[in-house]
């Protein structure tokens, strides 16, 4: 047998493919790429096979016929009139806004709930015992249908709001009302219009961009929220500056300068001068006649759907933490404490940092879980993409192939991109090392 020891030099033969080394494993896989390739060929043949006895072909024509369904709960315009592309479209919106509220949420929930189970107070670590082992072992469908039913059990109708003496009362100086059909908010507005649309007064937004057109997919991005944002950032780029010079200065010296009132100043107020520059305010709600009128809108099988999420995959999380702090050496608990730290700076500065190294992997893990279980909305009545695409678009078109197939597709970019965007993050805070 010829190996990898053999001369370079040596003239090539056809027996070389499998006996030599060098060239024996490209051999395999180049075989093993023709095998998996002839075995999809012959799925997708004979699926196209299938199809075409029972009267099917396949084609994503579908999509542009008008979906005559209506979407309880959308970011972006939409009619029973628009295609089945922008419905799915629709529900992908839903989608991706159930899992940003969720991970966010189930981020807070989790570290917080983590901490505590280690507190050294008896009470509050077997509270938290209780939480994690009672949300963990109970299925994630169990808790949206129970938190559903709890809302709508417990809260007011609308009707409670009605009336001299109302049964219920609003929150936060009459803006907030939560009733058994959902929660209304105030709702973000820039610059003054009177009934008409007319603009009233000179502070004004900057108004909208139109994306895409006239196509199924088009929507508008708010220039006065892509301010605020810059700003925002901006601010906390500059702050971050400020902070550093800090601690070049305590380096050198020894002695840190209190930089907190320039570091809050330079994130407040550019941030509250563009905010008055827009014509920034609110739209709280109105009870007008049988319901609300004006804010925002947002239903019960979202917060239901929203709350259960977090909490479940807060319970996780949560574990992970726990995880992540107990892999951190106890001596340099210790340590902090004898240079004279409190046991909150200890935790913030010195724990938590070195266990962000052990907690972001699996904690990418429960980002994508919380993802795909946001497809049980459909148990709720939450319209997202498994409600759109995978359910009244499926049963009113028939073409089940097409929407399965879009569907996983969507839900695999979102997950890689996820875990692109925490591996990144993950490569940023972990040790650098030679």
């Amino acid at each position: 047998m010829t190996t990898a020891t053999d001369p370079q030099g040596s003239k090539f033969r056809f027996s070389m493919l499998l006996y030599d080394s060098r060239y024996r494993s490209a051999t395999i896989q180049i075989i093993a790429l023709i095998l998996f390739l002839i075995l999809i060929g012959w799925l997708v043949s004979n699926t196209l096979s299938n199809l075409a006895s029972l009267g099917k072909s396949v084609g994503f024509d579908f999509l542009g016929l008008p979906a005559g369904y209506d979407i309880n709960q959308r970011l972006i315009d939409y009619t029973s009139r628009d295609p089945h592309l922008r419905a799915a479209f629709v529900g992908l919106l839903n989608t991706l806004l159930v899992a940003f509220m969720g991970c966010v949420t189930a981020t807070v929930v989790g570290i917080i709930v983590g901490v505590l189970r280690l507190s050294n107070n008896w009470l509050i670590g077997r509270i938290m015992t209780v939480y994690v082992e009672l949300f963990r072992n109970v299925p994630v469908l169990l808790w949206i249908v129970f938190t559903m039913a709890v809302l709508i059990e417990t809260l007011p109708a609308p009707s409670a709001f009605r009336g001299d003496e109302p049964q219920a009362s609003m929150f936060l100086n009459d803006s907030v009302a939560l009733t058994n059909r959902g929660f209304y908010v105030p709702e973000p507005l820039f610059g003054h219009t009177d009934e008409e649309g007319n603009p009233v007064g000179w502070r004004q937004g900057i108004g909208d961009v139109h994306l895409f057109g006239d196509s199924a997919v088009a929507f508008d991005v708010s220039l006065d929220l892509i301010a605020i944002v810059a700003i925002l950032v901006a601010g906390i780029l500059i702050s971050r500056l400020i902070g550093q010079r800090a601690d070049r200065v305590q380096a050198a010296t020894g002695v840190r300068p209190k930089t907190w009132y320039w570091r809050v100043g330079v994130i407040v107020l550019p941030t509250a001068i563009v905010l008055w520059l827009l014509g920034f305010w609110l739209s709280s709600p109105e009870l007008r006649g049988f319901n609300f009128d004006g804010g925002t809108y947002m239903r019960n099988s979202l917060i239901a759907l929203w709350l259960a999420l977090s909490l479940y995959t807060a319970a996780f999380i949560a574990e992970i933490v726990r995880g992540g702090i107990l892999a951190i050496s106890k001596g340099q608990t210790e340590a902090a404490a004898a240079l004279g730290m409190r046991p909150r700076r200890i935790m913030s500065l010195v724990v938590l940092p070195q266990a962000l190294r052990v907690i972001i992997p699996p904690l990418i893990s429960q980002y994508l879980n919380l993802t795909k279980n946001s497809s049980l909305a459909i148990a709720v009545g939450y319209m997202d993409l498994t409600g759109t695409l995978m359910g009244i678009t499926l049963n009113q078109t028939g073409r089940e192939l097409e929407a399965v197939l879009m569907t996983m597709l969507i839900y695999l970019g979102i997950s890689l991109a996820i875990s692109a965007v925490m591996n990144a993050y993950n490569n940023a805070v972990k040790l650098k090392e030679r």
